[in-house]
């Protein structure tokens, strides 16, 4: 397979995971359907959102915690069987100075594939074998595949060394075989892989309901069975109130750490918050500017600027995007309903009248 190949089938099997601490990379496997991804990207979810391609986001639920690995199994929350089969390949017949693709969705962004070498095949870090590679491992893309000139996967992106130039680790799919296996035997359980002796366990075979049965290790099961609570706190708890009073699914909702994305009609919102300057941010992205009437359709949104409170009219490159700003101390549940109840109606109203009234083309996905 030429790398443009490769490029274009990992493409539609590559998917995007969101929690309330971060976001990751995982990827499909036929015939033991499962997502994949790193342990630390959903780490004290039992639940996280997932960005198929081509689908509305969906929550999907953690059944395989492997802390010891760093790796993660996600049932998936539709069929995917009708996405591109992947290869798992042989991690043994990699050597240093092959060529190599690390797949995956950096700092929340896009599908996007960077092409290294591997420096070192058996690189030992905590015990474990890594591959280490000079294709950059950055934030959001742990969990996504790394994959070699054939087109098969031969490792987990899992960690940089931080202030490493490009320096990244993989988990050699050899570790990845033997958890998909042994995991397979108890398809669809929640199951906890020991820290201590690497030994699978699940509810049913904890010793004494709280221990491991081979070595007797404490796991706490309670955090992954029992109602979920919340690991977001302060200002992006009550965003997340917000959301849940106008009707969103807070989980479903969102897009990192302090990120949130819902969609009012055709409109795209996206919400941050900035604690460093104490403002929440809302974005909400409606279309492109039109090939013709440029000038009648900036004569407008320079009026609606004039007369507007609280909101107005910016451009992104292309993408004309409606902006409010609204400091933390003024928010509460409340008063939060009706601020952006206000917005993401303001917005899904100039969304759809710039399209008919300036023939405003919609916003590419790639662009928000």
């Amino acid at each position: 397979m030429s790398i443009q190949d490769i490029i274009e089938h990992y493409e539609r099997a590559v998917v995007q995971i969101a929690t309330g601490t971060g976001t990751g990379t995982g990827f499909y496997l036929h015939g033991y359907e499962l997502i994949v991804t790193n342990y630390h990207v959903v780490r004290d979810n039992t639940h996280v959102s997932v960005k198929i391609p081509g689908q509305d986001k969906k929550l999907a639920k953690v059944v395989f915690y492997d802390e010891r690995y760093d790796l993660a199994f996600l049932l998936p929350p539709v069929d995917m069987n009708n996405l591109p089969a992947l290869r798992l390949g042989n991690y043994r017949d990699m050597k240093d100075g092959d060529s190599v693709l690390a797949i995956g969705h950096p700092f929340g962004l896009n599908y996007t594939a960077t092409q290294g070498v591997i420096s070192r095949v058996d690189r030992v870090q905590q015990g474990l074998n890594y591959i280490q590679i000079d294709a950059a491992i950055n934030p959001g893309n742990s969990g996504g595949p790394l994959v070699d000139d054939d087109g098969s996967v031969v490792g987990v992106n899992t960690f940089i060394i931080k202030g490493g130039d490009n320096l990244g680790f993989a988990l050699p799919v050899s570790y990845l075989k033997e958890a998909l296996d042994q995991y397979k035997l108890i398809y669809s359980e929640v199951a906890i892989r020991c820290p201590n002796c690497a030994t699978l366990v699940t509810e049913k075979t904890l010793d004494n309901h709280k221990y491991c049965p081979n070595c007797g290790t404490a796991i706490d099961f309670n955090k992954l069975t029992e109602p979920e609570t919340d690991n977001v706190s302060g200002i992006a708890n009550i965003i997340e109130q917000i959301l849940e009073l106008l009707g969103y699914d807070k989980k479903l909702s969102r897009s990192g750490q302090n990120k949130w994305e819902v969609k009012k009609g055709s409109a795209t919102i996206k919400i941050s918050y900035n604690a460093d300057n104490y403002f929440i941010i809302c974005d909400a992205y409606l279309c492109r500017l039109p090939r013709q009437g440029i000038k009648e359709l900036y004569t407008y949104l320079l009026k609606e600027n004039a007369h507007m409170h609280s909101k107005l009219f910016a451009l992104k490159g292309e993408n004309i995007i409606l902006s409010s700003l609204i400091y933390d101390i003024d928010i509460k549940p409340d008063t939060g309903k009706e601020v952006f109840s206000r917005f993401f109606e303001r917005a899904d109203y100039y969304d759809n009248y710039l399209e008919e009234q300036y023939k405003c083309p919609p916003i590419l996905e790639e662009d928000m």
